[in-house]
């Protein structure tokens, strides 16, 4: 069965940093075979460095998705430009891989997701962690009642953000929530396999130049059914700190760093006051998912995570920030979810070395 042919739609750190060197381990069912990006600069070097052939201006996005050259998209776009490159990929007939959060609104969300399955393509939101080893090893012991009864999660995500990073900017879908808040709660999800009933959200914007837009940081405080509770932090302006922490009623799990792509993780594991530690390796989380999308085109299966993954999250995301303005709690209803992350997702390929970036840089001090 052919290789997946792949456009990278969009060429800033991510793109640059993970996504492009991923294709040199996707050589079994994928290609690059395209780049997108409104910087000829970019293009031009990036083309010769990672030999593709096909290159093209946003404007001329329709041309990429009509000539023939590829299968499917990756989008790495400023948050607030998901939806309008999603939903003219899906409408050519061209497969989705889309970068977290899905997009800004939950409305955005449905309009992709309508897209995808008015012309059948597949469509799957980049949670990378889906596919990780230490996150689907923490939720296989969470379920499988080792710790006891799992009651409560909690959770810090931080970095320092370069000032006037698209993370900061509200035209383009930025803010805490948007970027780093949503691990958090996507965590507590896939860990719980389940949807919170009821959210308070607590947002901070202080003086810091920075954040005259969005907000510098956001807590949270999620029900979710059974009266269970999770709580994280995250922010725009404190130290690298990446981390999450189950507790049932027997024992706990804490795995830091939790959500970062580069680097080992470390979980730990203590039941009956015995604490066990287990380190593991550095991957290539980029080129597992590609991979992974790859097959669910092959082979016509469904991903997971979905856009029905996507839609949730933002749904929430969206409720905190309204609960943060209104001071007081939202009660959700969510749509119900299924499937969610298994061993047998697993993919592992080695870390990609890092890359000399061409006009962007990493978006933390």
């Amino acid at each position: 069965m052919k290789r997946i042919r792949y456009a990278v739609v969009g060429l800033g750190h991510i793109a640059q940093a993970a996504v492009l060197p991923a294709f040199a381990h996707t050589a079994s069912n994928s290609q690059l075979t395209a780049l997108v990006s409104g910087d000829p600069a970019k293009l031009r070097t990036l083309s010769r460095r990672h030999n593709i052939s096909h290159t093209y201006r946003y404007a001329q996005y329709e041309r990429c998705l009509r000539e023939g050259h590829i299968d499917a998209v990756y989008i790495a776009l400023p948050n607030s430009l998901h939806c309008d490159f999603a939903v003219r990929a899906a409408r050519a007939g061209i497969h989705v891989l889309c970068e977290k959060p899905m997009a800004v609104t939950a409305e955005e969300c449905r309009r992709m997701i309508r897209a995808a399955d008015g012309r059948r393509t597949k469509f799957m939101v980049a949670y990378r962690l889906h596919l990780e080893q230490a996150n689907v090893k923490a939720v296989q012991i969470a379920r499988s009642g080792k710790l006891g009864t799992l009651r409560i999660f909690n959770s810090v995500f931080t970095m320092q953000v370069r000032p006037g990073n698209i993370r900061v900017r509200r035209q383009l879908g930025g803010g805490s929530l948007y970027d780093i808040g949503v691990y958090c709660i996507n965590a507590a999800r896939y860990l719980f396999q389940d949807n919170p009933v009821e959210v308070s959200g607590f947002s901070v914007k202080e003086t810091d130049r920075r954040f005259r837009e969005v907000d510098k940081m956001s807590g949270a405080l999620m029900r979710f059914p059974g009266d269970r509770l999770a709580s994280f932090v995250c922010s725009f302006g404190a130290a690298d700190v990446s981390s999450y922490e189950i507790v049932d009623t027997k024992g706990r799990l804490l795995l830091d760093p939790a959500f970062e792509y580069v680097g080992s993780h470390t979980q730990r594991v203590t039941i009956d006051g015995d604490t066990k530690a287990e380190r593991f390796q550095p991957g290539d989380q980029f080129a597992a998912e590609i991979i992974y999308f790859s097959d669910c085109i092959r082979y016509d299966r469904e991903p997971e995570p979905s856009g029905l993954e996507g839609l949730i999250d933002v749904q929430i995301v969206q409720a905190l920030y309204q609960s943060a303005k209104r001071r007081k709690s939202v009660t959700l209803n969510l749509p119900a979810k299924r499937r969610w992350p298994t061993v047998k997702q697993v993919i592992h390929r080695p870390p990609v070395s890092k890359p000399r970036l061409v006009r962007t840089r990493s978006p933390s001090l």
